[in-house]
């Protein structure tokens, strides 16, 4: 039977991607930092082979790669480290060439496109990142294809938009759920007005085990789309509906960010991204429809019923956690 491997296993797109394993039926390892981590995530699914590993390490990484077929790379940085991703990538790919891994299946973001040329955005816009964060993670994209070109795997990209849903933190979206949940103001990063896009967590992992079983789907990338174009102001308004109250909102603007950057390392990388709020980058994913046919997309009314029930549910909130965005 072939194993596959989420790498940065603990994050929700790879408890999104194991979950579609679960549902159906197949084994996977789960790859991660902390073991603790992974226990807490997949201790009780026998499906799950838990790994730790030390993306430092180099018998680490080819330990976790071995006897691999199909990696999914979904490891993340923090946001002050991404000069992080095209090393921990080279490391990775060098083991899994070493190992004989066949296939490698990169999570990625809308951030090497740069500035939209066009709306929506195809595979066939230019790559031609405006900052750093999304120089790194072009790098990364080029070796995976580099390495693909090559022969020595096949390699694809699915590229996200900012992400929202149950366990999903790190999100423009997550203070104002945490606000609206407890009848409190809701701090948004403006403009808020300006078209955006969101896809609920849990429809990428059926699309990412569809596609690294499609044979076409290797030597280029795809992008996922959300559930349509809306707002923040919007998707603040259904979070206040369904939680019974009315909407409060505070808008912070690029100066304020800049701000608070002084005393805080994610609102301080934050502010060369600040263009993906007043100049979207919104996805065309036609070509990925047309390789796996019909995508399920959650509407954003029930993405945002499932995501505060889960708040209201005994868990962790907390409300003063960073507004990052969550596709890094």
């Amino acid at each position: 039977m072939e194993t596959v491997a989420l790498f940065g296993a603990s994050g929700v797109i790879g408890q999104s991607v194991a979950r579609a394993l679960q549902a159906q039926g197949r084994g996977y390892r789960v790859v991660g930092r902390s073991a603790g981590s992974l226990r807490r995530e997949f201790g009780a699914d026998p499906r799950a082979e838990i790994v730790p590993w030390d993306p430092e390490d180099a018998a680490s990484i080819r330990a976790a790669a071995r006897g691999v077929r199909t990696l999914i790379y979904m490891v993340g940085v923090n946001y002050w480290q991404f000069h992080l991703h095209p090393q921990l990538m080279r490391r990775t790919l060098d083991a899994a060439i070493a190992e004989g891994v066949e296939r490698v299946v990169l999570i990625g973001t809308v951030y090497p496109y740069g500035l939209p040329r066009t709306a929506p955005v195809t595979e066939a816009h230019p790559r031609e990142p405006n900052s750093y964060k999304g120089r790194m993670r072009k790098e990364q994209e080029d070796l995976l294809l580099a390495a693909d070109a090559a022969g020595s795997l096949q390699g694809t990209i699915l590229r996200l938009p900012d992400f929202y849903g149950p366990g999903v933190e790190r999100s423009f979206l997550h203070r104002a759920f945490v606000a609206a949940a407890q009848g409190k103001r809701a701090q948004l990063i403006g403009p808020i007005d300006t078209p955006h896009e969101f896809v609920f967590v849990d429809d990428v992992g059926p699309v990412v085990t569809a596609l690294m079983d499609t044979p076409g789907a290797y030597g280029r990338f795809w992008n996922l789309a959300g559930a349509g174009a809306t707002t923040q102001r919007a998707m603040v308004k259904e979070m206040f509906a369904q939680a019974g109250r009315a909407p409060k909102v505070l808008p912070m603007g690029k100066g304020m960010v800049r701000l608070m950057g002084l005393f805080d390392p994610f609102m301080r990388e934050l502010v060369e991204m600040h263009y993906l709020l007043t100049n979207p980058v919104l996805l065309d994913d036609s070509a990925l429809r047309g390789l796996l046919g019909p995508v399920h997309k959650t509407s954003y009314a029930e993405g945002i019923r499932q995501t505060l029930a889960a708040l209201r549910a005994p868990r962790k909130a907390d409300a003063h956690a960073a507004p990052v965005p969550s596709a890094t």
